[in-house]
C-alpha cells in the first residue's frame, strides 16, 4: 500500500472510549449484523476522497489510505485513511475517514501548537486520544437508542490530554475547571477553535459522559458545547 507523502510548506487555513452521545450516522436497521465479518467493498476512491488525499498531501501530512469496508451494524470506513505523522505524535488513532483526518491534522498544527506555546509556554510533544474508530451505538442518550455513533464510521475522534516538552501534562478531564488558569485557558481557547473546524465538539460542559475528553466530529452538527 502506497503512503503518502509531502515535504511542501504548509498551507492549509484554517481509559477507554468516552461514551460520546450527540449525534450519530448509521441506518437504524442495517442489512449485515454488528460483529459480521468485514466485507471490502470495490471500486475506487470518490472524487471528494481524492480531493482530500490531496489536500493532505499537500500539508505534508503523512498517512495510508485505506480501503472501503463494511463491518456489518451500519459500522463503514468510507474514505478512510490511518496517519502516520502530523508533526505531532497521537497515541490510540486508528482509522478516519479523510476530512476528519484533514481538519484534525489541521486544528493541531493551527490550533493546538500554538495556543500551547503563547499560553502554556511549552511546545506539544505528545496527545492522548481515546480512540475514533469504534463499531457501537451511540450510549448514554435514552432518545438515541439504535442509532450509531459517528465512532462507527471513523468519523470521530476523542482528545484526552497534551504532553508538553517541558515535562508538563494538560488533561481535560483535570483541566478544565483547574486551579492554573493558563490550563483553563488553553484549554477554551482550542475547544473554540475546534467549534470552526468539526461539525460537532463536546466537552465536559456538555454532560458528565465528556468529563475527561473532547468529542471532535463530521457528522451532524453544526453543535458546540
Amino acid at each position: 500500500m502506497r503512503i503518502w507523502r509531502v515535504l511542501g510548506t504548509a498551507t492549509f487555513l484554517p481509559l477507554l472510549l468516552g461514551a460520546c452521545i450527540f449525534g450519530g450516522g448509521g441506518d437504524d436497521t442495517p442489512s449485515r449484523p454488528r460483529g459480521s465479518p468485514p466485507i471490502t467493498l470495490g471500486g475506487e476512491p470518490s472524487r471528494d476522497t481524492r480531493a482530500c488525499f490531496a489536500d493532505l498531501q499537500r500539508e505534508r501530512v503523512s498517512f495510508n489510505p485505506l480501503p472501503d469496508r463494511d463491518y456489518g451494524g451500519g459500522c463503514q470506513i468510507i474514505g478512510g485513511v490511518q496517519l502516520l505523522d502530523i508533526g505531532v505524535p497521537v497515541t490510540g488513532l486508528k482509522a478516519m475517514r479523510c476530512p476528519l483526518a484533514r481538519s484534525f491534522a489541521a486544528w493541531v498544527r493551527y490550533a493546538v501548537a500554538p495556543a500551547a506555546k503563547q499560553i502554556l509556554g511549552s511546545e506539544v510533544v505528545r496527545i492522548q486520544s481515546y480512540g475514533t474508530y469504534a463499531c457501537r451505538g451511540i450510549v448514554g442518550n435514552p432518545g438515541a437508542a439504535g442509532k450509531l455513533s459517528e465512532h462507527g464510521l471513523a468519523n470521530a475522534v476523542d482528545i484526552a490530554g497534551f504532553t508538553l516538552r517541558d515535562g508538563r501534562t494538560v488533561t481535560v478531564e483535570s483541566g478544565w475547571n483547574a486551579s492554573d488558569p493558563r490550563q483553563r485557558e488553553f484549554l477554551k481557547v482550542i475547544h473554540k477553535s475546534a467549534c470552526r473546524r468539526f461539525s460537532t465538539v463536546l466537552s465536559p460542559d456538555y454532560n458528565a459522559a465528556h468529563h475527561n475528553h473532547l468529542h471532535l466530529d463530521m457528522g451532524r452538527g453544526p453543535f458546540c458545547r
